[in-house]
């Protein structure tokens, strides 16, 4: 119990710090009141006065153009609908933006935009997806602080079209009952950090996305009783458009604390670095590298847990240039089956079961 009034007290320092900073300056356009009234102006330009939030913010946003910036004000629920935001244009929610959930739809969306920016955003509620992106290029997320009570954090579809270029600063995801952060479809991915406590599924997913730079992945209690992890790479990801597995994935550190998986890259997926790992008590694999390619996890503590293991499924070629580098104690390390080209270099008092 102290460990979650102390994560959420962390989340609310993070939140408060990014307000102060957010709506700074002449915004173009802003949004202001609350409780159930309601002021969108551009300049000295009223473009929305009345109860109901959503269309403040959304009157906010269409009245700017591209390279202009809006600064949501006020706090305030949008319900079960949906802010669009357009090429070009600067989003920043100063006050706390509650949500509802829409099937297949974000709270927020950008979909087929270039050089959209959300420097801030404080989100509550249980949104379907928080925010939902495809067919973005340039798009930069800021300080994104989620505090849910169920629902996805920030999604890029599947079976849409693919992102270029895409960074995000901190993104802290409380509550989510499916994954912080997941990501379809990205060439050139750059993040600082993803923080996740309590969420149900991972903390950052990566499918089909190449060229990815992060910091940090930070979770606790994430993807509990599930076969999710705090960090995960499935469905090709890493995999070059030439079909190699060239490392263009680099992780600085992974920290996971309890819940599901630590670590877990599956289903023909590589190309990965990961420097050091930070692992205690997953309730599932510490790590678990099935059917995965060229990758290192090259420093790092695992301390009790499910175990640390290298397998393959038979639908796919047995996983191969894999080099782990791990202080392991309290827990198993096991190869089975045998892969191609294994490279392990464990201390600790783990228990070894190698090919």
């Amino acid at each position: 119990m102290t460990r979650f009034f102390n994560s959420v007290a962390v989340l609310l320092a993070i939140a408060s710090f990014a307000r102060a900073q957010c709506g700074s300056g002449s915004p173009d356009a802003t949004v202001t009141g609350s409780g159930s009234s309601f002021k969108a102006s551009k300049g000295s330009t009223s473009v929305y006065s009345g109860s109901d939030y959503r269309a403040a913010i959304q009157a906010a946003v269409d009245s700017i153009g591209s390279g202009q910036r809006v600064a949501v004000m006020a706090s305030g629920s949008i319900g079960a609908n949906t802010i669009t935001i357009g090429s070009g244009k600067i989003f920043e929610g100063c006050g706390t933006i509650d949500t509802a959930n829409r099937a297949g739809h974000g709270a927020i969306e950008s979909l087929d935009t270039t050089g959209v920016k959300i420097p801030y955003l404080t989100m509550t509620g249980n949104p379907y997806f928080g925010l939902r992106f495809y067919g973005t290029k340039d798009l930069e997320l800021g300080s994104i602080t989620m505090n849910l009570s169920g629902g996805l954090g920030i999604r890029f579809d599947r079976d849409a079209a693919a992102n270029s270029n895409v960074k995000m600063g901190t993104i802290t995801v409380h509550g989510a009952g499916s994954h912080a952060v997941e990501t379809w479809n990205i060439d050139g991915l750059t993040i600082d950090k993803v923080v996740a406590r309590d969420v149900g599924e991972c903390g950052l997913l990566l499918q089909k996305t190449t060229n990815a730079k992060v910091g940090l992945v930070d979770g606790d209690n994430v993807a509990t009783g599930t076969g999710y992890a705090t960090f995960r790479m499935a469905n090709n990801n890493g995999q070059l458009s030439n079909g190699a597995y060239t490392p263009n994935v680099f992780i600085d550190k992974v920290v996971s604390r309890g819940g599901g998986r630590g670590v877990f890259c599956v289903s023909q997926s590589g190309g990965a670095v990961i420097t050091q790992v930070d692992l205690a008590n997953n309730g599932n694999n510490a790590i678990l590298l099935e059917n995965c390619y060229n990758v290192a996890i090259n420093s790092g503590t695992v301390n009790g847990g499910g175990e640390v293991r290298i397998s393959s499924r038979d639908e796919f070629p047995v996983s191969k240039d894999l080099t782990i580098k791990l202080t392991v104690n309290n827990n198993s390390v096991r190869e089975s089956p045998c892969g191609t080209n294994i490279s392990w270099s464990i201390s600790g008092n783990a228990s070894k079961n190698l090919c």
